[in-house]
């Protein structure tokens, strides 16, 4: 008898078998939860179809987080088949390569608006969505930041504001979905090399550094990543709900 046993959950980023959204499903499936997946575009569903399969998954669908119909779509869908929601997995983020080249103060608007659309707004589109099929269930939301939310991390620019937004919408849908009894929550990741990571300018500097200073002289992994978000997800955090909790081997707390 898993902690998620008889629980349904939906995960939305993963990417490949590296992603860290794909660290979180293999935890909570090895704790009984029955799994949804989407993908963005059809090369991505390549990669993610296997995996899902991998988890005896019977849910893989499409879904553009920037287009709405899209998402109603989506959660129709996770009605038709589940029938309920009881967990939310948001891990997407996205900005423009040439706004994580230049300095921030360089950033196009139209740049601004992509980077603010996918990695922040589509949190607030898909807990809508979501919440409906969540109620009187005991929800769980769980989202994906980074310590560039708060602190300036050079290379990181447009993305740090959008994950600022992130963390700020998680703490607002807590209150707003609460009654319901639903909670949502984001994990603070230490840099971990994933294909999103790719994108970002001088990101080898940042793990070289993240494992010099933090405190456990080391780079966290995509299983402790998915360890916490199981616990995040399941009864165990019963209480816990607009939070944001760090995974980054104690790194946030040093001051130089």
């Amino acid at each position: 008898m898993g902690l998620l046993t008889g629980k349904t959950g939906l995960v939305v980023g993963v990417a490949n078998d590296r992603s860290i959204a794909w660290g979180i499903a293999r935890a909570l499936h090895a704790e009984g939860a029955d799994l949804g997946f989407t993908y963005p575009v059809p090369a991505i569903e390549e990669r993610v179809r296997p995996l899902a399969t991998s988890l005896g998954s019977r849910f893989v669908e499409p879904c553009d987080v920037t287009r709405d119909g899209d998402i109603d779509a989506l959660f129709a869908k996770v009605r038709e088949v589940f029938g309920h929601l009881d967990i939310l997995v948001h891990a997407v983020a996205f900005a423009n390569k040439e706004d994580l080249k230049e300095p921030y103060v360089s950033t196009s608007r139209e740049g601004f608006r992509i980077a603010l659309d996918v990695s922040a707004y589509s949190l607030v589109a898909l807990a809508r969505g979501a919440a409906p099929l969540m109620t009187g269930r005991n929800g769980s939301i769980v989202t994906m930041t980074y310590y560039g939310a708060e602190k300036v991390m050079p290379g990181y620019n447009v993305m740090g504001v959008a994950k600022a937004a992130l963390e700020a919408s998680v703490k607002y849908l807590a209150h707003d979905l609460g009654p319901q009894g639903i909670r949502v929550n984001a994990i603070s990741a230490g840099p971990i090399r994933t294909l999103a990571a790719a994108g970002i300018s001088g990101f080898k500097s940042m793990l070289h550094h993240a494992e010099e200073k933090a405190p456990l002289r080391r780079n966290v992994s995509t299983e402790e990543v998915g360890k916490t978000a199981l616990y995040l997800l399941s009864d165990l955090a019963s209480g816990v709900t607009g939070e944001i909790v760090y995974v980054d081997a104690g790194y946030h707390v040093m001051g130089a």
